[in-house]
């Protein structure tokens, strides 16, 4: 391309609540946007599901959205050179590869109805052994336990499954196979920053795990399902191009999980960076380098990214609820109708007035990994108003985040510096400032905060040479951050901490008290087994963390 060719690329966020498409220019700034939400379905409490279907045709309507803003105001379309794939991860699609058609809707990351086979597989032989060959801990939250579900479950998965066509895949490799034409092209492939969420890869050859298989594999074999070609984030060739739509025939060139992408569209490139997502769920991604860390404090490890075959690794700490949080204030309880009315009442208010509210709606994430936690309010008085719900549902992010960056700090033996946020919560003032008080660093938040959709466009724009390497984006979305400095000192900021943690403590368990009133001796006998065998390390952990 010529020197003076004006050059951009577009970039597909398909996220938890709705689906976006963007085109950045080689600046790194957004030139044309289009959005979409689609169904949220929750068929049961703790069950969380999207239609596949709907799914892809949100991502066509949003490129189409886009590209006709792009033209309208004077691009052309031919200067988009490639298209990358930022997604939610874990969450679950199955197909017939016959077809091509989705047999069930997706089990969305969120959803907690796998805690039983999360419990059956912690009590196999070597389930202590899996941390240290994927990187991740057993619960609900990976998409193999939600694999398992609609294998035990859905009669329809399980007959394609004995003909040998069920295929299986996150939503990048739902996303890649259907923009490609499905069945006719057959392209079906996974990046690494995806496949480390499943439970299938092993964290250091970036292969499938035949030891995982095996472990997995403990009432079905995992073998006859088909499986996406783990390959390189950043690749001119393995991921296709669109098929149909005003971008026929544009090649998609870059692939990373929505977490990973963020952390490339900070430009945590390197070994001690940084970076903490406050979207529908909160994500902290701590860069580690070219080897993986395996936690030893509930964290995950994964994969940042993978440009060249030499994978970038980081430490992660996840929260289910953040954003969602907000939205259960709004929908469920009629706060508000707009997201941030509730940090306008919040701000009503000087303190949380004693009020602690664990938004444990998935159980806890980490560093906890406590399934059978439900969401609870502790310290609510006739002195409580909505204002202290408000500002304690922002709290509980703040204080979670805490509790993964001293995790982190134990892990990797460094304390980070500054952390850099993102994601819609990082609107917030009050919520930053929060944070900042709480973790006692500070919080530097970008001007422009679309850093998930710009990860994977810089994914795909190094695969199609927009950009060279990483040098040429130091400057890339630099001007008018903003820096939130802690305001409290170390004493009061222990002992908010500490009351966060006791009721941590106090929300684990409801699952088996509810079993046990139903009559399910067995459910509650094994939630129960399940505590007790997790309730020393976890007590450890948190003795840990306070008295850090």
């Amino acid at each position: 391309m010529s020197n003076t060719e004006e050059v951009f690329v577009g970039s597909i966020d398909q996220g938890t609540t709705s689906t976006r498409f963007l085109i950045f220019n080689k600046a790194g700034e957004p030139v044309a946007v289009h959005q979409e939400e689609f169904s949220q379905i929750y068929p049961n409490p703790g069950w969380h599901e999207h239609d596949p279907e709907e799914i892809i045709k949100s991502v066509e309507n949003c490129i189409e959205g886009a590209v006709k803003k792009f033209e309208h105001d004077g691009h052309s379309k031919s200067s988009i050179k490639a298209i990358g794939i930022t997604n939610q991860r874990e969450t679950t699609v199955v197909w017939d590869q016959t077809t091509g058609q989705s047999l069930h809707n997706a089990i969305v990351w969120t959803d907690t109805r796998t805690a039983g086979i999360a419990r059956d597989l912690k009590a196999q032989p070597k389930s202590d052994q899996v941390l240290n060959i994927c990187g991740e801990p057993i619960s609900s939250y990976p998409s193999s336990t939600k694999l398992l579900w609609l294998l035990k479950n859905v009669e329809k998965v399980r007959q394609v499954y004995e003909a040998g066509n069920l295929c299986f895949g996150t939503i990048d490799t739902w996303l890649a196979y259907k923009l490609n034409g499905g069945p006719d092209k057959n392209v079906f492939v996974s990046d690494p920053t995806n496949a480390s969420r499943t439970m299938f890869m092993d964290i250091r050859t970036l292969k499938y795990s035949d030891q995982m298989l095996d472990f997995l594999s403990y009432e079905f074999d995992l073998r006859k399902v088909n499986m996406p070609k783990i390959v390189r984030s950043a690749d001119k060739e393995v991921y296709g191009q669109l098929a149909t739509g005003p971008l026929k025939g544009f090649p998609i060139m870059g692939c990373l999980g929505d977490q990973s992408a963020a952390l490339v569209g900070q430009k945590g490139f390197t070994a001690g960076s940084a970076k903490n997502t406050y979207g529908t769920g909160c994500f902290l991604l701590y860069n580690t380098g070219e080897k993986p860390v395996i936690s030893t404090h509930g964290l995950l490890t994964t994969v940042a990214f993978d440009f060249d075959g030499k994978p970038v690794y980081a430490l992660e700490g996840s929260i289910a609820v953040a954003g969602s949080g907000v939205k259960f204030l709004m929908n469920n309880l009629g706060f508000s109708h707009a997201s941030h009315k509730i940090t306008e009442l919040a701000e009503t208010v000087p303190d949380n007035g004693g009020l602690v509210f664990v938004t444990a709606f998935s159980g806890l994430f980490a560093p906890y990994w406590i399934d059978d936690a439900h969401g609870t309010m502790f310290g609510i008085t006739h002195h409580t108003e909505r204002g202290h719900i408000a500002r304690a549902t922002l709290e509980a992010v703040c204080f979670q985040t805490k509790a993964i960056l001293d995790a982190m700090e134990k892990d990797s033996g460094h304390k980070l510096t500054e952390l850099k946020v993102d994601g819609g919560m990082s609107n917030s003032e009050l919520c930053m400032q929060t944070q900042a008080d709480l973790v006692g660093i500070p919080i530097v938040r970008p001007k422009m905060r679309e850093t998930t959709a710009l990860g994977a466009a810089i994914a795909a724009g190094f695969a199609s040479g927009v950009w060279k390497d990483f040098d040429e984006l130091k400057n890339v979305n630099t001007a008018g951050q903003t820096e939130f400095e802690s305001k409290i000192d170390v004493k009061a900021r222990n002992k908010m901490f500490r009351r966060w943690e006791k009721a941590v403590q106090m929300c684990r368990g409801w699952l088996a008290e509810e079993a046990e009133e139903d009559g399910d001796v067995e459910t509650a006998k094994d939630v129960r087994q399940g505590l007790e065998k997790d309730k020393q390390q976890n007590l450890e952990k948190v003795d840990s963390i306070v008295a850090s």
